[in-house]
């Protein structure tokens, strides 16, 4: 279901910078994943990809960016596009030069590694010169001076909230026109959540870095967004505007927390999930 007016005339306007076409992710050949999803990133947007845990966000992101053979998984339909061109053939390596990079769930900071060595290694793409080095560095520590700070610490030892922003940082090392961010707010602080949005906001704006991340947590991905899509058992069964989105009673009830309708038992919550009414 869509929550666009005319989803035909809003492609032409934003043209799909990344695009997403009918894939099927399989694993182990035996276990179907993904089925069938579809989905567009503009350039210089963030979009969300939004859904439960088990959904299908992060084997999409992985699909997007070539790391599913690293886990026996398998586009076996449909294409994906960067810039034009099909990319699901590419290795992560060649993704990563062509401006296309991935922040994984759960961070994967070196942990015996100092912050900035962690960030370093995000650059080995672009042979930069030790001064080019030093300004790529200086560009991560404007966005994220909780980093100059912890400069010389070992990663392992730095706060979840702080090995997000070093993950974000080594991405944007090898300066990326599109960012894939997997789970950015899964198990840190609140605060620093917001933080760590703020500063996505900002990179989005101010770099004109596209995004699409893939998030549990609804209420803020939605409040940063341009654009959501909304996966339940590998297909995309809503999609709109983020604000759209945010006031629509379904979304609002399942995913929010919010009922128009009034308090509902779990008994009523569990029945209205299986009619899935959005799939009509």
């Amino acid at each position: 279901m869509s929550l666009h007016a005319n989803p035909a005339e809003s492609a032409l306007c934003n043209p799909a910078y990344l695009s997403v076409n009918n894939i099927e992710v399989i694993y182990d050949h035996v276990i179907l994943v993904l089925k069938g999803i579809s989905l567009q990133v503009p350039q210089g947007k963030i979009v969300a990809l939004l859904g439960a845990n088990g959904a299908g966000k992060s084997t999409t992101l992985k699909a997007i960016s070539t790391l599913l053979k690293n886990e026996r998984g398998d586009i076996t339909k449909g294409d994906i596009t960067f810039q034009g061109q099909r990319v699901d053939h590419l290795t992560p390596n060649e993704l990563v030069r062509r401006g296309l990079s991935q922040v994984m769930e759960g961070r994967h900071c070196f942990g015996h590694l100092s912050v900035e060595e962690n960030l370093l290694t995000g650059a080995y793409t672009r042979n930069l010169s030790r001064a080019g080095l030093k300004e790529a560095l200086e560009k991560v520590y404007h966005y994220f001076p909780r980093l100059r700070e912890r400069r010389q610490s070992q990663a392992g030892y730095t706060s979840g909230g702080e090995q997000q922003m070093c993950a974000i940082g080594r991405a944007l090392m090898a300066k990326p026109s599109m960012i894939l961010l997997d789970e950015p707010s899964m198990g840190i602080a609140p605060q620093l959540v917001e933080e760590i949005f703020e500063i996505v906001k900002s990179l989005n704006v101010q770099e004109n870095v596209s995004f699409l991340l893939a998030e549990q947590n609804t209420n803020i991905a939605l409040r940063y967004a341009d654009f959501g899509y909304i996966l339940e058992n590998g297909r995309v069964v809503m999609e709109g505007d983020a604000k759209d989105l945010s006031s629509n009673e379904d979304v609002k009830e399942f995913y929010l927390g919010v009922s128009g309708a009034g308090r509902k038992s779990f008994r009523d919550m569990k029945f209205y999930r299986r009619r899935k009414r959005w799939l009509a």
